[in-house]
């Protein structure tokens, strides 16, 4: 067909062709942007609890166990674990309430670079943390003897 019509005629009709595809893909971005601005204008509905584990040496703690719970209730609501900075996060619903916030983790001291597994230890810390609805709230969590 390029014979045909000629190198000018070929080149006109691939140019109406990419104008074509990036009229396509700016109605798509505008489309993407109006379904964003729609969600941004949704209401929150959680709170977030953020917070960062620290161990007896005051250094974040990596695989520390968390479990949170509102005051009042004895099984744990959420069950987490600190990752590599020591820090976690939760949604939690969106009405004023106090959180207990526990973790635990055994650690084994290291003696010549090798663990001594007879001499495993437990620690334990906890805190309190009040949240005041749809709010993010930061928080340490020291991890003691």
């Amino acid at each position: 067909m390029l014979g045909l019509l000629g190198a000018g005629a070929a080149t006109a009709v691939q140019d109406d062709a990419k104008q074509a595809d990036n009229a396509k893909q700016s109605d798509d971005a505008k489309k993407t942007t109006d379904e964003k601005n729609k969600k941004s204008d949704h209401k929150k509905d959680f709170g977030v609890m953020f917070g960062t584990a620290y161990g007896p040496d005051d250094r974040p703690m990596y695989g520390v166990r968390i479990t949170i719970h509102p005051v009042g209730k004895k099984h744990p609501s959420w069950e987490l674990q600190s990752d590599h900075q020591g820090e976690f996060a939760q949604h939690v619903p969106p009405v004023e309430a106090d959180y207990l916030v526990v973790g635990e983790i055994e650690v084994a001291p290291m003696v010549n670079g090798k663990p001594q597994m007879s001499k495993k230890k437990r620690l334990k810390g906890e805190t309190t943390v009040h949240i005041n609805g749809a709010e993010w709230h930061d928080f340490s969590l020291h991890i003691i003897d």
